[in-house]
């Protein structure tokens, strides 16, 4: 596959999210014609611990669970997902590639992304390995995708 301008702007704003937020770190990904896979480790306390106490090393966020230790109450925040969650990560990136695409396009307002996302933990470095060859061989197998559109 050979992205366009489209999705070589998620790659980018995905590196990007890696970059400013410090609660997490990027993993395997793959950007596909229409949507995105990805591992995120969750670090607990900043860069370089990714040991949730259990002895478990790769873990995904649900929602707006805090992906890191806060000083902010349980309870949710009225205008949005909690800072420092998986919610406020994916938040802050679809909103990102939403504003790059939406000015190359000149579309300002118009959706880019579906509403919501799916995640899943990832508890074991076995089940790890198998979701990261699923994504690293995901564009292999996209000619197969029941979800691939006709003209991607």
């Amino acid at each position: 596959m050979v992205l366009n301008v489209f999705w070589k702007i998620v790659a980018e704003e995905w590196g990007r999210s890696g970059e400013i937020r410090a609660e997490i770190e990027l993993d395997e990904y793959v950007v596909m014609p229409n949507h995105f896979h990805a591992i995120v480790n969750i670090i607990e306390n900043g860069r370089g611990d990714q040991s949730n106490g259990t002895g478990d090393h790769h873990q995904s966020g649900t929602g707006d669970r805090p992906v890191a230790p806060t000083n902010h109450s349980v309870t949710q925040i009225a205008n949005g997902p909690r800072p420092r969650s998986l919610g406020a990560l994916m938040a802050g990136f679809k909103s990102a590639v939403t504003t790059r695409i939406n000015t190359l396009r000149r579309t300002p307002g118009a959706p880019v992304w579906q509403r919501n996302y799916y995640d899943r933990v990832i508890r074991t470095d076995r089940e790890y390995a198998q979701v990261a060859a699923y994504i690293a061989n995901h564009p292999a197998n996209w000619l197969k995708d029941a979800e691939r559109l006709p003209e991607a």
